[in-house]
């Protein structure tokens, strides 16, 4: 382990992508943690942190042995959404300046969302407003118990614009129109039953196993085939199933099976083997 205590107990050899603020660390076997590192301000967003977040989000986009990106915050708290300081400078701000802010936030979630591999929040404490919204961004997320969670931008007198477009696809209109109306706190248990969270665990001890046991699954699947797949996703969802969609459909897979993955996959399936880029392959 790491002799930095924030780090632990999921990142071994943390580098930081920003002085402090955010902490990088990408095994040789594929696996990456991503940890918000503000634990004095609960984690929370300010201007210099979303820069962070984002130079690590583009940091992973080019490494294209990392399988799995599980996104924390250190300390016990996920994200508590805007930092004070931060939002008191905005207050000053004009409606340019603060346009111009905000699309850096929505610039660090994008990096988040177009990430090739598959990305998993790993949520204890609380994740408020843009917390919440980046638990949304990823592909999906476990939370522990004690986890809350709020899109509270509305008891400020203001909307959650910038992750609207991922907190909608995550738990529907109808769900994001009463939470961002609301203001409402709900719970882990509620999260998974909208669909921001996928799975809930009893506390920090049960994050880890979630995020080693996934780490060993993705193990046994290629990084391209991965980013392919997420792609597909978003290419064909609310497409009219016609014959333009079903030749694309057949396209890819003719070129997935042809491609040098697909090859070596389809291979050692049949030479009862491990691929090349299984852990332990040969």
């Amino acid at each position: 382990m790491s002799d930095n205590p924030i780090a632990e107990p999921f990142v071994d050899n943390p580098t930081e992508a920003l002085p402090g603020l955010v902490l990088l660390d990408a095994s040789p076997s594929g696996v990456a943690y991503v940890v918000i590192n503000r634990p004095q301000k609960k984690n929370a967003f300010d201007a210099d942190t979303i820069v962070a977040l984002r130079e690590a989000f583009e940091t992973l986009h080019g490494a294209d042995h990392v399988r799995v990106v599980f996104v924390m915050g250190a300390e016990g708290t996920f994200c508590a959404g805007a930092d004070l300081g931060w939002m008191r400078q905005a207050v000053e701000w004009t409606e340019d300046e603060n346009r111009q802010d905000a699309m850096e936030l929505a610039r660090m979630l994008k990096a988040l969302h177009d990430m090739p591999a598959l990305t998993v929040a790993l949520v204890d404490g609380a994740a408020m407003g843009g917390g919440a919204g980046l638990v949304a961004v990823c592909d999906m997320a476990i939370a522990t118990e004690a986890a809350k969670f709020a899109f509270s931008e509305v008891k400020l007198g203001l909307i959650p614009a910038t992750i609207s477009p991922y907190v909608v696809d995550a738990i529907g209109p109808r769900a994001a129109k009463r939470l961002f109306a609301t203001g409402q706190v709900f719970d882990a248990a509620m999260a998974q039953e909208i669909g921001l969270v996928q799975a809930v665990v009893k506390d920090g001890d049960g994050l880890r196993a979630e995020a080693e046991a996934l780490s060993d699954q993705m193990m046994a699947c290629a990084p391209g085939a991965i980013a392919e797949s997420k792609r597909l996703v978003w290419d064909v969802w609310g497409q009219k199933i016609d014959h333009r969609l079903m030749e694309e459909t057949a396209r890819r897979i003719a070129k997935a099976r042809t491609s040098p993955e697909g090859q070596e996959g389809v291979r050692a399936f049949l030479e009862r083997r491990k691929p090349s880029w299984a852990e332990g392959g040969n």
